[in-house]
């Protein structure tokens, strides 16, 4: 770790707090209290309450934007004060300090942590701790000690991995691509587990989505390129497929949910898919 007594350090936050919640505030006080000088950056606190598959999938999105060396603090955190694990992983050059609850599991689909310390010392922690923030108690004061070069290997003992999740998977097939809803996000759009590579894989003559019975033709640019109301297929901003209603919400419109099949067909010109 090359990069630990770099100081100030960039800290991120995210949780599923809420928007203006005075707990955030409270991450923060512990943190600056330790470290002054730390830069921190709210990623989000409006994950759903208690939903650790959002929270997974905003951080894969979002965390490995920021520089390395970042430090990133995630709270979607719904067995605090049981005897679920804090951890400190190192993944792809950043540095996360989150319940080990699944969280971090859609970082590590790709790219083993190459170091997870399950933090058990306490003199790295505020004092007292509470049975019920330990957001605030345990994982912003290890973050900010961290910050100030603390060594990860003094905050416990050593992991082999990570909590894992189940995701859906994507199947494909001659001609046919099949995944599921990953996530919706505030504009009602239906983002999907099915990246570009995937369909480049099809024949792009003509591509047919299929979402709760209704089929989209084609692949759109962008969001705007058909008029309002209509139904488009795009590659959005993670470089997946997304299924968007133009000027509207297509979760709202198609009734969709997170776990809705997906099929995307495709077939080359002048047969029927």
């Amino acid at each position: 770790m090359a990069d630990r007594h770099s100081t100030p350090r960039l800290i991120t936050l995210l949780t599923d707090f809420g928007t203006g919640s005075p707990y955030v505030a409270a991450m923060k006080g512990a943190i600056l209290s330790t470290n002054p000088a730390a830069m921190l950056v709210d990623l989000t606190h409006a994950v759903p309450p208690q939903d650790i598959r959002e929270g997974a999938l905003v951080l894969e999105e979002i965390a490995p934007r920021f520089p390395p060396g970042t430090i990133h603090v995630a709270v979607v955190d719904p067995g605090v004060g049981t005897q679920r694990a804090i951890v400190y992983a190192c993944i792809a050059g950043q540095h996360y300090v989150a319940p080990d609850n699944g969280l971090l599991s859609r970082l590590v689909l790709d790219t083993p942590p190459t170091q997870v310390v399950r933090l058990s010392r306490a003199e790295y922690w505020g004092q007292p701790v509470s049975a019920t923030f330990h957001g605030r108690d345990i994982m912003a004061p290890v973050a900010a000690r961290l910050s100030l070069g603390l060594d990860p290997a003094l905050l416990g003992e050593p992991l082999a991995g990570l909590t894992t999740l189940d995701w859906p998977p994507v199947r494909v097939t001659p001609g046919r691509v099949e995944g599921a809803v990953l996530r919706i996000d505030s504009f009602g759009n239906l983002i999907t587990n099915i990246g570009r590579a995937l369909l480049d894989s099809l024949p792009a003559a003509r591509w047919q989505t299929t979402c709760r019975g209704r089929t989209i033709d084609g692949l759109a640019e962008t969001y705007g390129q058909a008029p309002p109301g209509t139904f488009v297929a795009v590659i959005g901003s993670t470089g997946r497929l997304e299924l968007a209603l133009v000027q509207g919400s297509a979760a709202a419109a198609l009734g969709a949910c997170v776990g809705d099949a997906v099929r995307v067909e495709g077939s080359v010109a002048g047969s029927t898919a």
